[in-house]
């Protein structure tokens, strides 16, 4: 049995989605997994979530990766390697009350013609 870890396209149309599988070699590109590593959004070309250890495990039972799983996880362990951005704490900016303007002291006389 040639294992294979390889994509395996799970989005709608005009919106690909990806999962990292180990399937057998025989079986189709959707067809009965053994095991889902990770998934993959192509759109973005951000990984979503990643298992290295199962990945290393399967490789180390002899399961062949395809070059596109290669690639990913190659993106995987750059993005792991390099650390996120910190974000920057939001300021607040204090309310600024605007002062009630004062009620005429006097009357305004009207004046008729």
């Amino acid at each position: 049995m040639a294992v294979k870890i390889r994509l395996s396209r799970a989005g709608k149309k005009h919106v690909p989605f990806h999962r990292v599988v180990v399937i057998d070699g025989r079986k189709k590109r959707d067809g009965e997994v053994l095991a889902t590593i990770g998934t993959y959004d192509a759109i973005k070309g951000a990984i979503v979530q990643f298992n290295e250890g199962l990945y290393l495990d399967w490789l180390s039972k002899g399961a062949q990766p395809s070059d596109s799983a290669k690639k990913v996880f190659k993106q995987f362990k750059r993005a792991a390697a390099t650390p996120a951005p910190a974000k920057p704490a939001k300021k607040t900016a204090a309310k600024v009350t605007k002062p009630k303007k004062e009620e005429a002291a006097e009357p305004v006389a009207e004046t008729s013609k």
